[in-house]
């Protein structure tokens, strides 16, 4: 059974025309490999964009039980994040502006689940439809009455 797992890196202080170059590059890519690719590339975008990768596939083992081997990068998008504005001193006493960009990633992996996890759902969804149910409603017990116990005092004058 296919499913999917996400995973994003917001607020990146980098700009995202140098990330797509390996975003591009990953896309589509079995999840190992794009790790082997990535480790290799001399760009700098390439550390945050393998620790992201990485980040995905934990979140498949541990979040959906998914086979590691079948893990597919399927969908990769580097979007702009918010834009720091700062100034630079120029000639004649102007000021030029400069923007340092931020990107954000949204990495989707695809890939196999497991069947022992298929399982278990399975059978969770039958003793829901099931007895257990009815064995908590039979279970619990009515409520019990509350009752003031205060005591007044006596007016002594």
């Amino acid at each position: 059974m296919k499913m999917q797992t996400t995973a994003k890196l917001r607020h990146l202080r980098m700009s995202p025309r140098k990330i797509r170059l390996l975003v591009d590059l990953v896309r589509g890519m079995n999840a190992q490999d794009a790790i082997t690719q990535l480790s290799h590339s001399q760009k700098i975008a390439a550390r945050p964009l393998r620790k992201l990768i990485a980040s995905a596939i934990a979140n498949a083992l541990h979040n959906h039980n998914m086979k590691e081997e079948t893990l597919v990068i399927k969908q990769a998008m580097v979007d702009s994040g918010s834009i720091l504005y700062r100034w630079q001193p120029r000639a004649f006493g102007r000021a030029a502006p400069i923007r340092k960009r931020t990107s954000h990633i949204t990495l989707v992996l695809e890939g196999d689940a497991a069947e022992a996890k298929a399982k278990k759902e399975e059978t969770l969804a039958e003793k829901a439809d099931g007895s257990t149910a009815e064995t908590k409603i039979e279970k619990k017990a009515e409520p019990k009455k509350r009752t003031r116990t205060t005591k007044k005092k006596a007016i002594t004058s």
